[in-house]
């Protein structure tokens, strides 16, 4: 293993570790606590304790393993290895937690419901960002849409909200209201947490002076360039399109150039997820 590699893998290592730590302590500090519902293997961990007085952590020490074999066996290995860590360490890490913290941190159910949901969705996002898996409910998810095909949002959401009625019968309107706003804060940041850092801005630029703005792009800001060949819906006029893809620091440093060169430059500008390859997920070429 090359040591690009090598230090890709413990940064994954790292990412998964730090996100079960974020995770763990969203639920065991201010989740359980305040009592609130959730979704997901953590919800059916709650039902656990409610119904069969069987402590959270335990439950999803178990669970986890059961649907680890499973997945291990019906998604295949890479599977198996990539949520190893986090179907193991975060029961674990729960279970420590709740030593710790063995009454509400806050009196205040709304900051409690606002922390647990940053502190659960900036773990999941990291794990996800690790291209790691959490595991638990995962399982089932990925199998539906292996054998059935179908999407995996639709069997998330599904999962959740049966999960959520399970729970409504010994939990206050009030807690219920609560968690709703907890599961759409932490779903919201987990979106944001997996691709933070990563997304890009496209430019789209239309001038007469476009082989000049391709080279300034090139040596200036030493970006990659692609041209497409376009033609004016008016005059009719043939012409190229640059399209390149950049930072967002490197957006003022462009757009001052483009100006420079020509002030009438037509300019798109879009935002991108997240772009790979040469001078992104890769070096950059010199120069």
């Amino acid at each position: 293993m090359t040591n690009e590699k090598m230090k890709k893998r413990v940064m994954e290592l790292l990412l998964v570790l730090a996100g079960n730590v974020l995770m763990s302590i969203g639920v065991g500090a201010f989740v359980i606590p305040e009592e609130l519902m959730s979704g997901g293997a953590t919800g059916l961990g709650l039902l656990a304790a409610h119904y069969f007085h069987i402590p959270v952590a335990v439950f999803l020490g178990g669970y986890n393993a059961i649907m680890f074999v499973v997945g291990a066996l019906t998604l295949g290995k890479h599977f198996a290895v990539t949520t190893l860590i986090s179907s193991f360490l975060f029961p674990f890490l729960l279970s420590q937690i709740q030593l710790v913290v063995t009454e509400p941190l806050t009196a205040d159910p709304m900051l409690a419901t606002v922390l647990g949901g940053l502190l659960i969705g900036a773990g999941i996002g990291l794990v996800i960002r690790a291209g790691s898996s959490t595991g638990g409910n995962d399982v089932p998810v990925l199998l539906l849409k292996k054998k059935l095909g179908i999407p995996l949002s639709v069997s998330m959401y599904g999962f959740d909200i049966v999960i959520l009625l399970f729970q409504i019968p010994y939990s206050q309107l009030e807690k219920a209201l609560y968690s709703i706003i907890l599961i759409i804060l932490y779903s919201m940041i987990a979106d944001k947490a997996s691709t933070m850092g990563k997304s890009r801005m496209q430019v789209r630029i239309i001038s007469k002076d476009y082989q000049k703005i391709t080279d300034a792009i090139k040596t200036q800001i030493n970006r990659g360039v692609t041209l497409y060949h376009i033609a004016g819906g008016y005059t009719g006029e043939e012409s190229c399109e640059v399209m390149t893809i950049l930072t967002s620091r490197e957006l003022n440093e462009l757009s001052d150039l483009v100006t420079e060169i020509d002030p009438k430059a037509f300019m798109t500008i879009a935002r991108v997820n997240e772009a790979r390859g040469r001078g992104f997920s890769i070096g950059k070429m010199e120069p």
